[in-house]
């Protein structure tokens, strides 16, 4: 595996976490900044979602951050352009920006010291704590989308 093919599939009880959780915004409940990311199939064009933690930078910015690595839903917000992020009967339209590699890192720092706590398993030994340096090494396996309002 390579960073840029790097997916660490959901295991073992996972699965079925996973899909508890994830009724949880369909009910109007966010759990740490937590939305149902929809987004449509690059193949199917059906909707599919999945649960994401929604970062919210100094500057305003929000962005995604895929801790799993090059899952579905990223192969598909790089084609579809954007999705929906959905709380309860809530629904925002976005576009999705990649960001470049080497713009990562004081996101990736970011999105540790808030969600390290539930995510850190898929980082690796990588920690709010560690160098620029270790970051920026596995910034490519961890793609990152700023969210912009759609046209």
């Amino acid at each position: 595996m390579t960073a840029s093919t790097r997916y660490l599939a959901p295991t073992g009880f996972d699965p079925i976490f996973n899909r508890v959780v994830n009724t949880l915004p369909k009910l109007g409940i966010s759990v740490a900044g937590s939305r149902l990311l929809a987004v449509r199939g690059r193949k199917s064009g059906e909707w599919r979602s999945t649960l994401v933690n929604v970062m919210t930078a100094a500057d305003g910015q929000r962005y995604l951050v895929a801790p799993r690595g090059h899952t579905q839903w990223v192969r598909n917000i790089r084609v579809a352009g954007g999705g929906e992020l959905r709380l309860g009967r809530r629904v925002e339209v976005f576009t999705a920006v990649e960001i470049p590699d080497a713009d990562k890192v004081p996101l990736l720092r970011l999105y540790l010291e808030r969600w390290g706590w539930e995510v850190g398993r898929f980082f690796e030994g990588i920690t709010k704590d560690s160098t620029d340096e270790e970051l920026a090494g596995i910034a490519p396996g961890f793609p990152v989308f700023r969210i912009e309002p759609a046209a």
